[in-house]
C-alpha cells in the first residue's frame, strides 16, 4: 500500500520543532520521502490528510508491566493468575498503550516470559499490538523486591522475577531469561514501594552479583536495566554496569556524575508515585505502599529534575501497571516532566528518538525520516504549547497500519 500523509505540522527531532506543509510518502511500512516543499501530493498515493494536525514519531514507553493493570495491589491479583490469563492480559493492555499513542514499549518484567510470548505473536502477524521489548522475568534476591512472601509451603514460581543469590546464580538466570527470547535482563538492584518487608533505600545485590549478571548480557550484547531508589544502590549498578538506571529515586550527587562518566540512561516513571500518592490509602492501596512513597516522592522529583539539568540522558517510562497508572493513560507522564522542568521539546524527544536510541532502535524508529519504519502520531493542538493534549492522540499510525484516525 503507498500512502502519503499530509502533516500540518511535522515534529523534527533534530530541530526541536514543528516544521510546516511537510508531506510523507509511505510505501509498505517504510517512509520513502519526506517532500516540504508545499506541492500538492503526487497521484497514486492513498491520502491521508492531517492538515490541522501536529505530527510526531510514535511514542516509546521504556518502563510498562503488560501482565497488571494499575490495580491497587498487584501482587494480589497476580497470585491465582495463570500464565493464560497473563498473556491475555497484556495482549489487552498492549492494545491499549498502542492506542494512545505508544507504538512501542518496553516490558520492564513480567510472570512466565508472558511478555516474549506475546511479542513473538505480534511479530509473527498473529495479533496486533505495539512493539515490545522483553525483559522475561527480573532478577531478585531472597526476601528482596522480586520475590513473595507467602508461606512457606506455598512452593512452585511464587513471584513475577527469578529469585537468585550470589554471581553463578545470577549468571544462570540471565541465560535462562536469554534462551526464553529476552531482549535485556532487568536486576532488582534496591528496596521497592510495591513489596513486603524490604527497604528502598537498601541495596539488594551485591555489586559482584550485578556485575555477573551485566557481563553475560554484554556478552551476548543485550542491555540491562536496574530497578534503583536507594543512593548506593544506585551507584553500584552504574558500577557493575548496568545500562539503564529506572526510578533513580535517591540520585546523589557521586551518582550523578557517575552516570555522566558511564553514558548511563535515567529512565523516571515519576507517574508510579504520583498516582500511589494522590489515590492513597482510600482507593485500597496498601498502607505499606503509601507510607514508602511518601518518604521517597519529593526526592525523586529532585532528582530527575538535577540530572536533566546536568544532561544526564533521560528516556520516557512510566512504570505503568503500579497503582492507578493504567494502560492507555501513560501520557501524564508528559506534563510531570515539564511540571519537573523539562521543555515540551525535551519531554517529546525523551519518548521518541532518546527512547529509540536507549532501546538501539534508533535505526528503524523514533523519528520521522526517510527509510525508517511508519510509525507517526498526531494531536489536535501544538503540544509545545500545551503538553497535556498528548493526552487525546487523534491519529495512531505502527508499521505502516492506521490504528485511530
Amino acid at each position: 500500500m503507498k500512502q502519503v500523509i499530509i502533516c500540518g505540522h511535522l515534529f523534527d527531532v533534530k530541530e526541536k520543532k514543528f516544521r510546516e506543509g511537510v508531506n510523507v510518502y509511505i510505501d509498505g511500512n517504510i517512509i520513502k520521502r519526506i517532500d516540504d516543499s508545499g506541492a500538492e501530493p503526487e497521484p497514486g498515493w492513498d491520502v491521508v490528510d492531517l492538515r490541522g494536525k501536529y505530527v510526531m514519531p510514535g511514542f516509546i514507553d521504556c518502563h510498562v508491566h503488560l501482565n497488571m493493570n494499575g490495580e491497587p495491589d498487584g501482587a494480589a491479583s497476580m497470585a491465582m493468575a495463570t500464565d493464560g490469563d497473563m498473556v491475555l492480559k497484556a495482549y489487552v493492555y498492549a492494545m491499549r498503550d498502542l492506542m494512545a499513542g505508544f507504538t512501542g514499549v518496553r516490558d520492564e518484567g513480567a510472570s512466565g516470559f508472558t511478555d516474549i510470548a506475546l511479542r513473538n505473536m505480534i511479530e509473527q502477524g498473529v495479533v496486533k499490538g505495539p512493539r515490545i521489548f522483553c525483559s522475561g522475568m527480573p532478577l531478585g534476591t531472597t526476601g528482596g523486591h522480586a520475590d513473595s512472601h507467602f508461606n512457606p509451603y506455598i512452593t512452585g514460581r511464587s513471584s513475577m522475577g527469578i529469585v537468585v543469590d550470589g554471581p553463578d546464580a545470577g549468571r544462570a538466570a540471565a541465560r535462562e531469561n536469554f534462551k526464553r527470547g529476552a531482549d535485556q535482563i532487568k536486576l532488582m538492584a534496591t528496596g521497592g514501594v510495591m513489596s513486603v518487608g524490604d527497604d528502598p533505600g537498601s541495596p539488594e545485590f551485591t555489586m559482584e552479583e550485578m556485575k555477573a549478571i551485566c557481563d553475560e548480557a554484554k556478552q551476548k550484547g543485550k542491555l540491562t536495566s536496574a530497578h534503583t531508589h536507594g543512593a548506593l544502590g544506585i551507584k553500584w549498578a552504574i558500577e557493575a554496569g548496568v545500562d539503564t538506571i529506572e526510578h533513580g529515586t535517591m540520585l546523589d550527587d557521586e551518582g550523578l556524575q557517575m552516570m555522566l562518566e558511564h553514558g548511563s540512561w535515567l529512565v523516571p516513571t515519576l507517574c508510579a508515585p504520583y498516582n500511589i500518592m494522590k489515590h492513597g490509602v482510600e482507593a485500597g492501596i496498601p498502607k505499606h505502599m503509601v507510607d514508602k512513597c511518601a518518604t521517597v516522592a519529593e526526592l525523586h522529583k529532585k532528582s530527575v529534575r538535577r540530572a536533566y539539568e546536568a544532561g544526564v540522558k533521560i528516556a520516557f517510562g512510566t512504570d505503568t501497571a503500579t497503582p492507578f497508572s493504567t494502560h492507555g493513560s501513560q501520557a501524564l507522564e508528559f506534563e510531570l516532566l515539564v511540571d519537573d522542568g523539562f521543555t515540551p521539546e525535551d519531554a517529546i524527544l525523551s519518548a521518541t528518538i532518546n527512547a529509540a536510541e536507549m532501546l538501539r532502535w534508533d535505526h528503524k524508529v523514533g523519528s520521522v525520516e526517510e527509510g525508517k519504519l511508519a510509525d507517526l502520531v498526531a494531536v489536535d493542538s501544538d503540544p509545545i504549547a500545551d503538553i497535556c493534549v498528548l493526552k487525546n492522540v487523534s491519529f495512531v499510525m505502527k508499521d505502516g497500519e492506521i490504528f485511530k484516525q
